[in-house]
This record gives structure tokens, sequence and C-alpha cells, in this order.
């Protein structure tokens, strides 16, 4: 993001931390239940029916899935301490995780399952922990691509669904339901404002469900047979202690994807702080810390329900985007209907009974809108070559992957045909490719002290000696002594008497320079007050103020990320053009 940056969303009607009445929180917490459930219920639903669990088993998993999504997206919603994200992210059960939960099933039962589900949900915990660490290989490049790959590995099960109708359905049915959904969602949504197009999803398949109940594609007598309230027969499977060969040979998968579904995490948890403030921010980290902790958590209670993992989705992005509302109140409604409908089969029976046509035209509009998100973020920074051809090369290979159109005899094997997934296959890319760029970029130059202004000698020899190395002229040395010392004094707080270490990375990048300040916490993000800057004068004090000013007008960029306990702010620096002096 450039530093002064500052395009508005004027069709944003709820912020996170704005409070919606009830009524429409409610009323998009519900639709937000009812149209995920039927992908939340699908992912157990084939694992245990490819894996030949028995239909009590099946209940369970069913039951207990969406309990724990009910419950993992209250936490979502909420920010306390390093629990949750304090935006709408929705949990759904992962679909990344069914090969390999097929394989665990069929190896030892369930109670294989619950033990290896268990074990890899230290994954994000770890990760969550020690996301700093990672900030060079989880960027927007990484986080986008991943979303842009979520739409290619579920559009086929979706377009799938456009045919699951039964036999002698009249075949005008599925066809007329289905485009009826996509034309009534998107004309709302599209030419509507206001009441009206917050219901642009739920109206759709209202309509479209209706126009299947003619044609008889509704399942009215499943509804009518389940009861009321209710808790599954199924029994709870326990745990596989005895560490097998098959435990051994299953773990590293369980592992590998753990990481891919945590990469999925923080681009959800990115998309949806992208859409969810009327002004842009710079992406708060410390809330997709939250978002992996509480992914963390949902994969720990899924292995103690003997059931198929979870993870945050970014439906709570493409429903932001679609009607405006971003109130994390709409995430805590939404989990608590979960948990509620986990105890009324007849409400799942409800939701389950939509015909497949309907479900996947929603889908389609979803998707869609969610691969548009995905390119934001993966061209947020600029897109230059080397990150075209990454975004480019990941994306296809993922697409390839997915299709079973890059060698499938020798990747149905591999892993237990890990890289059939798509997003496990373009993302193991994307992140491979990234850590090769950084690898090759030229040696970085570093130097630690104590974090005040008396270092500001110190680090003018570190740059003098920098430039030196790099071949540059006194004007580009003379910029980023400014640059250093109008951050550093944006960042120094002078009633902050905590003792706090720098850690200043330099390196060439291009024509220019990047350098790194790595600091203990601070409060407010310096990427958003530079995009605020001159919008609201006399906020900041006057030598601050300044400062930002001055370092907007010397940087080319300023990012400014924010983890639990780190701060990391990079400054890209151009160097001056022949004879234009030192300070731009």
């Amino acid at each position: 993001m450039n530093a002064g940056g500052s395009d508005g969303r004027g069709g944003l009607r709820y912020e996170p931390d704005e409070r919606p009445p009830a009524a429409l929180a409610f009323g998009l917490g519900l639709q937000i239940a009812v149209l995920t459930l039927a992908a939340i219920i699908l992912v157990p639903t084939i694992v245990m029916r490819a894996a030949g669990a028995s239909e009590a088993y099946l209940s369970w998993a069913v039951f207990a899935t969406v309990a724990v999504c009910g419950v993992t997206t209250i936490l979502q919603s909420i920010r306390a301490g390093w629990i949750g994200t304090g935006h709408l992210v929705v949990v759904a059960a992962s679909a990344a995780y069914i090969s390999v939960c097929i394989s665990a099933v069929s190896a030892g039962g369930p109670a294989l399952l619950a033990t290896l589900v268990l074990v890899s949900s230290v994954v994000p915990l770890v990760l969550s922990a020690g996301l700093s660490l990672f900030q060079r290989v989880l960027t927007p490049t990484v986080s986008g691509t991943v979303v842009m790959l979520i739409p290619v590995t579920v559009m086929p099960a979706a377009f799938d669904l456009l045919t699951a109708v039964p036999e002698g359905a009249p075949a005008v049915a599925a066809p007329l339901s289905a485009a009826l959904v996509v034309v009534v969602i998107a004309g709302i949504a599209l030419t509507a404002g206001g009441a009206l197009r917050l219901w642009a999803p739920v109206i759709g398949v209202v309509v479209g469900s209706g126009v299947a109940a003619l044609f008889g594609l509704y399942d009215v007598s499943r509804v009518a047979e389940a009861p009321w309230v209710g808790v599954p027969a199924g029994q709870w499977p326990g745990f596989d202690l005895d560490f097998g060969p098959s435990f051994w040979a299953l773990l590293p998968s369980f592992l590998l994807v753990a990481v891919i579904a945590t990469i999925r995490t923080v681009s959800g948890a990115v998309a949806i702080q992208r859409v969810s403030w009327r002004r842009p921010r710079a992406v708060d980290f410390r809330a997709v810390q939250g978002a992996i902790t509480v992914d963390g958590v949902a994969n720990l209670l899924s292995g103690l329900a003997g059931t198929t993992p979870n993870t945050a989705t970014t439906v709570g992005a493409s429903v932001t985007e679609l009607t405006g509302v971003g109130a994390r109140t709409v995430g805590i409604a939404a989990g608590a209907i979960f948990v509620a409908i986990a105890f009324l089969p007849k409400v799942l029976a409800v939701v389950l009974a939509i015909p497949g046509p309907v479900f996947a035209a929603y889908l389609v509009v979803l998707l869609a809108t969610l691969f548009a998100i995905g390119l934001k973020l993966a061209v947020q920074d600029g897109l230059d070559y080397r990150k075209g051809l990454i975004v480019g090369v990941a994306f296809w290979v993922g697409v390839g992957f997915q299709n079973d159109l890059v060698f499938p005899e020798q990747v149905a094997e591999f892993a237990g045909g890990l890289l059939r997934n798509g997003v496990t296959a373009g993302g193991l890319a994307v992140i491979a490719m990234t850590l090769f760029v950084e690898m090759t970029k030229p040696r970085r130059s570093r130097i630690e002290a104590a974090f005040d202004l008396s270092v500001l000698p110190k680090v003018r020899e570190f740059l003098a000696a920098f430039v030196t190395r790099s071949g540059w002229d006194a004007a580009m040395a003379q910029r980023l002594d400014a640059v250093c010392e109008e951050t550093l004094l944006t960042l120094v707080r002078r009633e902050d008497e905590e003792e706090r270490r720098l850690r200043l990375v330099a390196y060439r990048e291009g024509g220019g320079a990047v350098l790194e300040f790595v600091v203990a916490s601070l409060g407010e993000n310096v990427q958003d007050r530079l995009a605020l800057l001159g919008d609201e004068p006399g906020e900041a004090p006057a030598e601050e103020e300044m400062s930002l000013r001055l370092l907007r007008r010397l940087a080319s960029s300023v990012r400014h990320q924010q983890y639990r306990g780190m701060d990391v702010v990079t400054v890209r620096v151009a160097a001056p053009a022949p004879g234009g002096g030192g300070e731009a």
C-alpha cells in the first residue's frame, strides 16, 4: 500500500466495530448459517462415506462438525488477546483435508483420524506465535493467489451439483432454478441498495428453491421425517494411541495440509480486513494471528470430538462485499445459530433439502466475488514481472493439479493424493517461488541497537557504509539518512519508558533501497497515519506530523505490519535522479 493511498468504500454500511440493528445482524447471521451449512456437512459426509464409516458415526461427525464450527465462528468474531480477529470470519469444515482424512479413516478408523487431527492442531498454534518470522513468505502475493485458487477447488463440486436432481425430473428444472438464483442475486446486487441488497442471497435461494419445488426437486419428506430436537446416537470414537505405521505414514501429510490450511486462514483474515473498512487500512497482523490461533483451537476441538478439521473461510469477505455489512455481531449470530442447529435435526434437514442446482448457483456467485477479492490482494502492492510470474505460474499449477491435468498417475500416488487439491499444489508453488526470490535477493546489511534517538549517530554510520557498498552517491546517502531519521522520530514515543531494541535491515531492490525497521510493539499503525495525513489536521503533535509529511515525501512506499510483541516497518526509497539533489 502506498503511503498516501486513501480510497474509500462508500458501499459499506457497517464496519466491524459498529452495531447494526439486532434483527439485521440475526438475519444476516441466519443467511450465512443456512447457506454455509450444506458445505460444512459435505466434507465429513464425503470423508466418512468414501472411507466406509458407519452411518451412526457419520451422524456423530456431522453433529460435532457443525457444533465446533459454531463455537469457533463466535471465537473468530471476538477479539480477546490471542483469540479471534474481531471481524466477520466464518469457520467451516476444510475441504483441503478430505483426501488425508479418507486415508486415515480407511487405515485406522475414526480413532486414528481423531489422533492425527489432534496432533496436527499444534501447527496453527505454532505458526500463530511465530507469524512475524514468516512475514517475508506470507505476502499479499501468496495470500491473494491462495484466495484465487479456492474457487478453482470448489467450482468443480459446484458444477457437479447443477445436475444433482432425481431421476425423472423435467429437463428444464435444474437449469431454470439455477439460472433464476444467479439472475435474482446478481440483479439485486447490481441495481438495488439499502436493505434489499442485504437480502439478495437469501431472496435468490428462496426464489430458486420455490421454482425447484414446483418440479418436485425439494425433498419435503426428508424434512417431515426429521425430529425437532436431538443428538445423534453415534458414539465418540476415542483415540488411537498405538502410534503404529499408519500414524507415522500419514502424519507428514496432515502436518503439510495444516500449513496450507493456515495459509488459507491468513488469506481469509487479510481478505476480510480489506473489505470491512470504509477507508482502506493496513492489514493488522495481530488479528491474523488471532484467526490462526482459533484455527488451532478448532482443530483441537475437532480432534477431541473425533471429526474432520475446520478452518477459517473467506465466506465472510464475500458476504461483506456483497451486502455491505462487516459487523462482527453478524459472525457472533451466525456462530450461535450453528450451535443451535447442531441440536435441531429438522432444521438441518430443511437446509440439506435445498436442491443441488440452487445451492450450486449461489456458490457460483459467491466464488466469483471471492476470486475478485483474491485478485485485488495479489496486486495490492503492485504487480511487477516477478510477482506476475509467481501469481501466474502458481495459479495455473493449482488449476492443472486440481483437474488431474499434470501427470495424474504419479500425482495420485504421491502423499495420498495430497497435490490433487488445487489450493495445496498452487499454495506450495507460490511459497516455493517466493522463497526462491527471497534467497536470491542481494545480501542484507543489518544492525541492532537500543531503540531511542541516541542511536542515530550509529545508524548514520551504518547507512553510510551501506551506501558505499552499493555504489550510490551522496544524494542517495542524504535521502536514506533523512528517511531513517524521520521513521525513527515517528516510531519513538518519548513517554514510553519501556526498554526496546531496534533491528535495522538494509538491502538493494531494483534501482533503490529497502529499509526494514523491526521494533517492539507500538500503538498506532504508521501506514494508516500516513494515509490519513492531511485529512485530520492537528490530531498529531507538530513534530510528529512534520516527520510523517517528510517520510511520505521521501519514501516510495511505507508498509507497517503489526504483530503481537513486534512491529515491522518496511520503507522503500528510490534513488534520486542524477543531478536531482539530496532530499526530494
